[in-house]
């Protein structure tokens, strides 16, 4: 019962536990995506309010009313506020109430369900501090979060019953393009469109909603009797500090426990939140039913087995047994069976089988003995053939200080240069080397290459000091060097040159360039050239008599994970030029293996 319950309950709470995560990431991410949709309807739905305004300006009759002032053609000027006022009031059924200030004359009107109030003046204006901040800013739009709708200038008659709360969009009004001033528009709306907006984005009564201004009023919410208010609360606080990049977190107090998704957006000129609060009982409702479902199976199940474990427990318990009394001698080196058959069912084979398997290994004893014995002659033989690399390099060294007792300098040294390219390349005890070894690897091998082509071959090799111990994958210059005698240069060649150049870049990058002034590519074989470094290879594809650039992109991608780069550069007359980026540090796991 213990080895069934243990991994089923494992098993239980494994999955109870990946589906809780793998339900909070899949709700984080949709409810994200939720309300960023939202986001976008809301930052639209306020601009095409704020932009209410912008109708005025093509009305000219109107603007010249507003340049000259009402009292230039009072009985014309009134009846052209009154046309544009009735005219913006029923451009969207949400405006409960228009305000008109003109500033020649500080004349001022109203226009509340319909009705346009006479005109009145506004010696205080400015005293709204909204009117004050449009003034002595740079912003045509300042939006007043919710409030009780209240009658500007005392020139509407609002019932005590019919006052609601509204958000109100001041907007100033400027002679364009000459910026002077001329007035105030103040659009008063009511919450119905921005409820019907958030209303899709939220389940009602399961989770909390809330849009807040930049200064934490909120603008709306779920909860009706917090609109108009300002959220204080220390959830708030994280959220207005979180990273830019951040879009949820984690929440656990009294009052809320569960995950809050929010969004950042700049409504007309300012920024706002938008929140969502899902508490963890709607989150995870999924994962504890399926919890649940999956214990009742569990339960189900582990009645079936202790019952079906019980029954084959008490009639197959006699052959085991036997058979586990053979398996201990055999364990005891006792390959002898005591049995002649336990039956003809199962069991039965199974002792056959058995008593085969026991005379099946006698025999594998006898020939694996006999093979062991051969194994040993056949090593010895291979032992005798082998070549100890040390007798190359003792044959090489003496064959150098020959030469050098007769004064054969240069053969010493191309001797020495070539003992010290079979050293390197031969030890299969280091593949992470500092580059400085690499680079010398490389004037070694350029050392032979020169004393055959003469002053026909020209190279220039520069390594930044502080790059000299920066651990590389052996062998990836040498090779690519060696490409340019292959590849690149031929009997037309007058002069060839190689440059070999290390630096050490942005972000800890080490560049390396290797660059000849043999026979380039055009465009089309550059293209297939780096096609083939990208694709994978068979195992048995051939890779020519060199290591080949495939061999070293291949390796620079396992020794770095993929952040080393290969580029090729060429044309048919300038040359070819292969470049390296890789990280100055390696992978310590892998240097260290």
């Amino acid at each position: 019962m213990i080895v069934t319950v243990l991994p089923f309950g494992s098993a239980i709470a494994i999955t109870y536990y990946h589906t809780k995560e793998s339900l909070k990431d899949r709700f984080v991410s949709t409810n994200h995506d939720v309300i960023e949709s939202g986001k976008q309807d809301i930052t639209t739905y306020l601009t095409d309010i704020s932009r209410i305004t912008s109708a005025m300006y093509t009305y000219s009759p109107l603007m010249n009313a507003l340049k000259d002032g009402v009292s230039s053609d009072l009985e014309k000027n009134e009846q052209e506020v009154k046309r544009i006022l009735l005219y913006l009031y029923g451009a969207r059924p949400e405006i409960e109430q228009l305000y008109l200030y003109i500033h020649e004359g500080k004349d001022s009107y109203t226009n509340y369900h319909w009705h346009v109030s006479g005109r009145g003046r506004n010696e205080d204006i400015f005293s709204n501090p909204y009117y004050f901040q449009l003034i002595t800013g740079r912003n045509y739009t300042a939006i007043e979060p919710p409030h009780d709708i209240y009658s500007y200038n005392n020139l509407s008659s609002i019932p005590q019953s019919e006052k609601k709360k509204v958000i109100s969009f001041h907007n100033i009004i400027k002679n364009v393009p000459a910026e002077d001033f001329l007035g105030f528009l103040s659009i008063d709306i009511n919450l119905s469109q921005l409820s019907a907006i958030a209303d899709r984005l939220y389940t009602k009564e399961a989770e909390d909603f809330y849009i807040m201004n930049e200064n934490g009023v909120i603008m709306y919410s779920s909860e009706e009797k917090l609109i108009g208010t300002e959220n204080t609360q220390t959830w708030f606080q994280h959220v207005k500090k979180a990273p830019l990049s951040s879009h949820s977190l984690e929440w656990k107090d009294k009052q809320f426990s569960g995950v809050i998704v929010y969004e950042r957006f700049s409504a007309p000129f300012q920024e706002w939140y938008i929140v969502k609060r899902i508490p963890y009982n709607l989150l995870y409702q999924s994962a504890r039913e399926t919890a649940f479902i999956n214990i009742l199976i569990g339960l189900v199940t582990l009645v079936i087995v202790v019952l079906a474990t019980m029954f084959i427990s008490f009639k197959f318990t006699s052959p085991i047994k036997v058979l586990i009394a053979n398996m201990k001698k055999v364990e005891k080196g006792e390959f002898q069976a005591d049995f002649d058959s336990l039956g003809n069912d199962e069991f039965g084979m199974l002792g056959r089988h058995f008593k085969l398997m026991i005379a099946t290994i006698n025999d594998l004893i006898q020939r694996e003995y006999k093979l062991e014995l051969e194994n040993k002659r056949s090593q010895l033989r291979v032992l005798h053939s082998q070549i100890n690399p040390h007798f190359l390099y003792n044959a090489l060294q003496s064959i150098g200080t020959l030469a050098l007792k007769h004064k054969a300098v240069q053969v010493y040294a191309l001797l020495t240069s070539l003992a010290k390219i079979m050293r390197y390349s031969l030890n299969m005890k280091d593949d992470i080397v500092p580059l400085k070894q690499e680079v010398q690897h490389v004037k070694d091998y350029l050392a032979l290459q020169k004393q055959r082509f003469g002053e026909q071959l020209l190279y220039e090799l520069h390594i930044q000091p502080e790059l000299e111990d920066v651990f590389v994958p052996k062998m990836i210059l040498q090779p690519i060097v060696e490409n340019c005698f292959k590849h690149g240069f031929d009997q037309q060649l007058e002069t060839a040159f190689i440059r070999l150049e290390a630096q050490l870049q942005e972000h800890e990058i080490v560049h390396i360039n290797i660059t000849d002034n043999g026979k380039g590519m055009n465009n089309e074989q550059v293209t297939r050239l780096e096609r083939e470094l990208l694709e994978q290879l068979p195992a048995d594809a051939k890779q020519g008599e060199s290591i080949g650039l495939k061999n070293i992109y291949d390796r620079l991608q396992i020794y770095y994970s993929h952040e080393a780069k290969m580029r090729i550069t060429s044309d048919e007359t300038n040359g070819f030029t292969v470049t390296i980026e890789l990280p100055k540090l390696l992978n310590k796991e892998v240097q260290s293996s």
